[in-house]
């Protein structure tokens, strides 16, 4: 299996949606954007929480490439702003790790 970051720096969006998500990353809230995007509960860790919003984004971009009505332009945004969130912890996990 494809390491989590590898699978992200593969993903090829319009740099209109990427840009919104990096503008929104600053205000990126763990707990209150992973309980609205993934439901109440305990919160996945940072590995776990990633593969389930790279599963979540993928659906989003098939709908938003196939011109499906039901296709959320602000949920997009909302879930790569959290991606990036998440990855930004992942990377930050890993670098304690090795020092």
């Amino acid at each position: 299996m494809q390491d989590l970051l590898t699978m992200l720096t593969t993903l090829s969006r319009p740099r209109l949606l990427i840009r919104a998500a990096r503008h929104g990353q600053s205000t990126y809230n763990r707990d209150s954007h992973l309980q609205r995007i993934l439901g109440y509960g305990s919160l996945p860790r940072p590995a776990a929480a990633l593969l389930r919003l790279i599963e979540l984004e993928r659906d989003l971009e098939e709908q938003r490439c196939t011109d499906d009505a039901g296709y959320s332009l602000p949920r997009h945004v909302d879930l790569l702003i959290a991606m990036m969130g998440e990855a930004e912890l992942l990377q930050a996990n890993r670098a304690s790790h090795l020092v």
